[in-house]
């Protein structure tokens, strides 16, 4: 079976809950991807942005699993597209990563953003970062 990179920057970054869903992910790498910026509505998405950059996680999925994962209905709008994932480790990769295009995204979703702080935290993401990702909370 095939297994593609994906970069994860929302929930999905908790290996642990994919595992829940019947996934079976790979190991999660800390990384981050150039050019976006994380906004944070009723769930996450990424907004193009010259100097910014998003903190996340790739992980290898099997294709078929990609899929189901993304056709949940909160998360059936989301579409892959091709990134370059800087590791922390000093590798770049290439990766899939599933995002919404439609950025009136609404009002955001504290209890959410609260939850992706604390897993920011979990997974060591930069100082910098987890302020940017408090402010959505707050």
């Amino acid at each position: 079976m095939r297994r593609i990179e994906i970069f994860f920057y929302g929930l999905f970054m908790d290996r642990d809950a994919l595992i829940r869903q019947g996934l079976e992910p790979g190991p999660p790498r800390v990384g981050s991807v150039a050019n976006f910026k994380l906004k944070i509505g009723e769930r996450a998405t990424l907004a193009p942005a010259e100097q910014g950059t998003v903190w996340g996680v790739t992980m290898e999925l099997p294709s078929v699993e990609a899929e189901q994962l993304y056709a949940g209905p909160s998360v059936a709008d989301y579409k892959p597209e091709a990134v370059l994932v800087h590791l922390v480790n000093g590798d770049v990769i290439a990766a899939l990563c599933y995002n919404l295009h439609d950025l009136d995204i609404g009002k955001t979703n504290k209890p959410y953003a609260e939850a992706l702080y604390e897993l920011a935290v979990i997974l060591g993401l930069p100082e910098a970062y987890l302020v940017y990702l408090k402010s959505f909370s707050t």
